[in-house]
């Protein structure tokens, strides 16, 4: 990508206590110490950014588009007394930029988040100045018609490349679509460190391209090759190998000059065994005060959740100064990992891609170990150029560094000349809309036409029409897609159609609103017939099963030797399945799916037959973090089924997926449903009280306080707070044992800290 020609700017640009914004907002930043605009920033200034105009800003990383963006915000908000909407594509950069946007309270501006539940709306959503939400839960909010909606002034769509991406793409440019159809006047500022065709989505959006490769730290691409780093315009570099570990040599030499690593690595294996290797390397480069500092770290760390082997491994790795980062840990470790990167006390994070697309974590050098991914139909294959230039974006820190370093390791010369020239040198592909695919597809047209926005085929040619996807590709294209879709969602009673009139049926509006692909709520409707029809035979591993045979379900991957174990467990429940078996004889690949389904379900109901997650992970192989995505999808699915079931009449399966969605929701057997629902217990504490003998709401309402308080995991505090939820009595004395108890624990705590 070339960067434009800058001229010399006007002071009244370049400071920010000269632009038209109110005093308040020139204050705010001036106390953070911003006070003047990077060049990119001044080019989108000069282009209107700041009157209102659509813009697409492809600026690279930490160039200052979030900066931008908040000037552009404020302003709609304050002057012009608007609403703004800020779009993330994941929960961790939303939880980022909600803490980053959330000191605008100063300013008067209140500030909201919200990232899942995808059916609701709750009016107070309609209270905030500036919402931060991902791409899904706006479309959630959207195809709930929530009225506040039409007030917003400013929309910020971050990371706009991802309109690329097969899974995420289709829902970002369709709510784009969406709010530039509910509130026409609003400005949509489009963010990107990466895009070719930024004047094709900048004409899309109707508005204005600002596209730059400036950056305040320099950054330099290059290839590892037996001990040197090459560069395409420049002399090498020696890294002297000390090893056959390319990684760790640029590690010692990255440590030496005081700066940090950050490494990307195909698997999550080989980010673990990477951190693992390198931790000999990291931990005698530390500083006492980092020791002691990185050994609280892990003590934290092992206090988050559940310990696993998982992470007493991290934990140890921690301590010497490195870490991997991967989507099988829980949400709150891989932001501690990232809080103590950024902090400079962990000085190596081995990370899989998806860190890329994520949380700004930026460092002084970034490897890229493997330029080829597996891919299960074209098997090994080079990954994009975009997706390399994401990656290496990561490099530099500004305000610490002055130049960022990106490697990719080659093998051989060959192999050395090709990553130069293909990567370092290479282009970004364009982005391409994913909206075409049929699961994509039927779920916006099953939406258009249940929430109101059109009403017959024209309306939907002219609301897909001002999609990216529709702006990309023939009308007749279009047409004959939408002709398909539209024939499935009648043949499966999702729409109706009087004349030329599409309606929803109460089963499409629902299934809308529920936020599932309508194939998946067909699946749902004919299982949950079966259910009815086979009552006594049915058991939560048949409501389980049920949801992982939906396309929503992303299921576990069948490993080699397991199909024999899973195919037995089909034999020996072969009548509690809701959906049909497959012929293993005649349909082998269709029954391995089928098999990689029934395993996603056993995990389930090992989880809600309360096995210990260490368990959990060993026998499934995932992680942490996996297992409690699949556990918020399945949760979500069983909610879907039981929503559902009324609009046929199934109540009979109701109080078994209501019970079912709770145990699930906190992975617990029948018995402790009763428990749960108390605030403050979770999956242990219920299991330790119904242990001791408090089985029910009213053995805890007339259990005496400190009984209570001596259960493992209770204490005084919250054995004093059940018993209230549970409309017990608190007797005088009991109250004033509380009190002592308290005194005399703090007065312990004082004398430890002494």
């Amino acid at each position: 990508m070339q960067g434009v020609s800058y001229p010399r700017w006007e002071n009244a640009i370049k400071q920010i206590a000269r632009l038209p914004l109110e005093k308040t907002v020139k204050t705010y930043f001036k106390e953070k110490g911003i006070t003047t605009l990077y060049p990119p920033q001044v080019a989108a200034v000069k282009t209107g950014i700041l009157d209102g105009k659509n813009i697409v800003l492809a600026i690279p990383t930490a160039s200052g588009k979030t900066l931008i963006a908040e000037l552009c915000m404020l302003k709609a908000i304050l002057e012009r007394g608007g609403k703004a909407l800020y779009l993330c594509p994941l929960r961790a950069l939303a939880s980022e930029k909600y803490d980053e946007f959330r000191t605008y309270s100063s300013l008067g501006v209140n500030v909201g988040i919200t990232t899942g539940d995808y059916d609701t709306i709750e009016d107070k959503y309609g209270a905030y100045d500036l919402l931060v939400c991902t791409n899904e839960r706006a479309d959630s909010l959207l195809r709930h018609r929530a009225k506040w909606m039409a007030d917003i002034a400013i929309v910020v769509a971050d990371e706009i490349h991802l309109i690329n991406d097969p899974g995420r793409g289709p829902t970002l440019e369709v709510v784009l679509a969406r709010l530039r159809q509910i509130a026409p006047n609003a400005q949509i500022l489009a963010l990107s460190a990466t895009v070719d065709n930024a004047d094709e989505l900048a004409k899309w959006l109707k508005g204005e391209v600002v596209v730059s490769d400036w950056r305040p730290v320099t950054l330099r691409e290059g290839v590892y090759h037996e001990g040197h780093v090459y560069f395409p315009e420049e002399s090498d570099e020696n890294y002297t190998p000390i090893t056959s570990f390319p990684i760790g040599d640029i590690t010692r030499q990255v440590l030496k000059d005081k700066g940090q690593l950050l490494t990307f690595l195909n698997t999550r294996r080989s980010a673990v065994r990477t951190a693992q290797k390198l931790s000999s390397i990291t931990a005698p480069r530390l500083k006492k005060s980092e020791q002691t500092q990185l050994g609280d770290l892990a003590e934290k760390l092992l206090h988050l959740g559940e310990v696993t082997q998982v992470t007493e491994n991290l934990a140890r790795l921690i301590r010497a100064g490195v870490a991997f980062h991967h989507a099988g840990l829980r949400y709150s470790e891989r932001k501690l990992i990232e809080d103590a990167f950024r902090n400079n006390l962990i000085k190596a994070v081995c990370a899989t891609p998806t860190l890329a697309s994520g949380v700004n974590l930026p460092a002084r050098v970034v490897v890229i170990r493997e330029y080829r991914r597996y891919d299960r139909i074209e098997g090994y294959k080079p990954i994009p150029v975009l997706e390399y230039k994401q990656m290496a974006g990561r490099a530099g820190r500004p305000k610490y560094d002055t130049t960022g370093t990106a490697i990719l390791i080659a093998k051989n010369e060959g192999e050395r000349d090709f990553l130069l020239d293909y990567y370092t040198l290479g282009i970004p592909e364009s982005i391409i809309s994913k909206l075409a695919s049929e699961s994509a597809l039927r779920s916006h047209i099953l939406s258009t036409i249940a929430m109101d926005y059109a009403s017959d085929k024209v309306g939907i040619m002219n609301f897909i029409s001002q999609t990216f996807f529709g702006h990309q590709r023939d009308p007749d294209e279009v047409e004959y897609m939408i002709d398909l879709i539209v024939k499935f969602l009648k043949d499966e009673t999702l729409l109706k159609q009087q004349g030329k009139r599409l309606f929803a049926t109460p089963f499409g509006r629902r299934v809308s609103q529920l936020y599932v692909d309508p194939k998946s709520a067909v699946v749902i409707r004919d299982g949950l017939a079966k259910a009815m029809k086979h009552f006594e035979q049915t058991t939560d591993v048949s409501f389980l099963h049920l949801i992982c045979h939906t396309p929503d379900m992303a299921n576990l991957y069948l490993r080699r030797g397991e199909d024999e174990r899973f195919h037995d467990y089909v034999i020996e429940h072969i009548d509690e399945f809701l959906t049909p078996i497959p012929d293993p004889r005649h349909h082998r690949e269709r029954y391995e799916f089928f098999l990689a389904e029934v395993k996603t379900a056993l995990l389930a109901k090992a989880w809600i037959e309360e096995l210990p997650e260490d368990q959990l992970i060993n026998q499934f192989k995932i992680g942490s973090g996996d297992l409690l995505r699949l556990v918020d999808t399945q949760k979500w699915l069983i909610y879907a089924c039981r929503e559902l079931a009324p609009i046929f009449g199934y109540r009979t399966v109701v109080p078994d997926l209501e019970q079912l969605e709770l145990r699930i929701r906190y992975g617990i057997r029948r018995e402790l449903t009763e428990l749960v629902e108390l605030q403050g217990i979770g999956r242990v504490r219920a299991r330790f009280l119904f242990r001791a003998g408090f089985i029910s709401k009213n053995r805890i309402r007339d259990a005496p306080l400190g009984e209570l308080a001596a259960v493992t995991t209770i204490g005084p505090q919250i054995a004093q707070s059940i018993k209230q939820q549970c409309g017990g009595l608190i007797k005088p004395e009991e109250e004033q044992a509380l009190k002592d108890t308290r005194r005399q624990t703090s007065r312990q705590t004082q004398l430890t800290l002494d």
